[in-house]
């Protein structure tokens, strides 16, 4: 009996939605994802993390060892710096991250922390000069370019916008990122700038300074910016953060955030460098809505902030912190 028409147009569509499915499969597999962040994103764990490090050194079976080896699985943000990842090889470990990232049906997420004076010379100084520093995201932007199947996230320099006003450097600053988001920008890119948190600056005040830096990367029909990133390496509840971030974003041109929820589960207690009596927060990808695209690790729990409190040089593993953040989620 003839096949009819109809029967064949059918055929074709189901044929089509299985190429479709089938697609769509592989790029699940491989940790791709078209889209920007949101609820349900999933970061890569890296061996490379000096969680895993500090599991390896610890004695066996010792609370040091749970903690190092719980937080190493945990997804989290890696820390560029040109200190520890300079422009020679900063390609290389992107790459490698990407592998990783491949292997966990996951997204490359960075943190680029280089800019000229740096934390203007607190816990954490450092970074680059100016044409040094455009050199070094350059060769950042190449290589999250060429991961672009991992549909990278990058957090710009955190406290660089906050902290502009108190430096008395806002021109430069802006300066600075709109540039740095330039060499970074890609369309499988997704960039968010500093967002201070809850307890800093004002939301009108730090929107304007977010503001700035997209405008100006934007330039002339540049991809400027998916967003803003709040509580950095600090301790604000969640819900806070959120009603923060809603705030910003109102007065901005449909901009995004992201939440750091590494180490806010206990919430702030007003001190921001090693506060002690903190836990770890909730997990990555584990909220959203229509302005926070999702909540992700990004200070790494157990790297110190400073020396205060008892801690080591910042970003140094204390094995302590990793202990007290992490006691309501590792039992012996």
């Amino acid at each position: 009996m003839p096949t009819s028409r109809r029967t064949i147009t059918i055929l074709a569509i189901t044929g089509v939605i299985a190429v479709v499915a089938a697609v769509a499969a592989v790029v699940l597999l491989r940790g791709q994802s078209p889209e920007p962040p949101a609820r349900g994103t999933k970061i890569v764990a890296s061996d490379l993390s000096k969680a895993t490090d500090a599991a390896t050194r610890a004695a066996d079976g010792s609370p040091e060892q749970a903690a190092a080896r719980y937080l190493s699985e945990q997804p989290t943000a890696v820390w560029l710096t040109p200190e520890g990842d300079p422009v020679d090889v900063v390609g290389e470990r992107i790459a490698g991250l990407a592998a990783e990232a491949r292997d966990q049906s996951a997204r490359v997420a960075v943190v680029v922390y280089g800019l000229p004076e740096r934390d203007c010379g607190g816990h954490s100084a450092g970074g680059l000069e100016g044409d040094a520093y455009l050199e070094w995201t350059r060769a950042i932007g190449d290589a999250l370019r060429e991961a672009a199947d991992t549909s990278p996230i990058v957090i710009l320099e955190p406290d660089s916008l906050a902290l502009a006003p108190e430096c008395g450097n806002v021109d430069e600053r802006v300066e600075q990122l709109s540039a740095a988001v330039e060499a970074l920008a890609a369309e499988s890119t997704w960039i968010y700038v500093d967002g201070g948190h809850s307890n800093w600056l004002a939301p009108a005040e730090m929107a304007d300074l977010i503001d700035r830096v997209d405008r100006a990367s934007r330039g002339d029909g540049g991809r400027g910016i998916r967003g803003f990133v709040t509580n950095v390496s600090n301790f604000e509840a969640t819900d806070d953060e959120v009603d923060y971030a809603h705030d910003v974003a109102s007065r901005l041109d449909d901009l995004h955030a992201i939440i750091d929820t590494g180490r806010n589960g206990a919430g702030s207690n007003g001190e921001w460098c090693n506060p002690p009596g903190r836990l770890v927060g909730e997990p990555g990808g584990t909220i959203g809505d229509d302005v926070v695209d999702t909540n992700l690790w990004v200070k790494p729990p157990g790297e110190s902030d400073g020396d205060c409190n008892g801690g080591p040089a910042a970003g140094q593993w204390w094995p302590e912190a990793a202990v007290e953040l992490t006691r309501d989620v590792v039992t012996d």
